[in-house]
């Protein structure tokens, strides 16, 4: 049984939103267990910001942004249709 061809562009975008998946779910693996660490260490002998907030938030921004880029976020996608268009348009031109 042969598998089928695979479109080159679908694979690339598969293959990205199943590591961005994978980002996605170390980042809450790893978030709940310092913030369960947190809570069950001396967490009330320092005032303040508790110190998982910082790779809580640092963290979250940057696997934000991959998200962002991995889905074509902001029109993302559209932009580059229209990029890919103009530059076929200036091909045939040139032919």
């Amino acid at each position: 049984m042969e598998t089928p061809a695979r479109d080159p562009q679908l694979w690339r975008m598969a293959k990205a939103r199943a590591k961005f998946k994978s980002h996605l779910f170390t980042y809450f693996a790893v978030n709940a267990l310092l913030w369960t660490i947190w809570a069950l260490t001396d967490r009330h002998s320092h005032g303040g910001i508790p110190w998982p907030v910082w790779s809580t938030v640092f963290w979250g921004i940057g696997v934000f942004m991959n998200g962002v880029g991995v889905y074509g976020g902001f029109g993302k996608s559209q932009l580059s249709e229209r990029e890919y268009e103009r530059l076929l348009r200036q091909r045939t031109d040139r032919i």
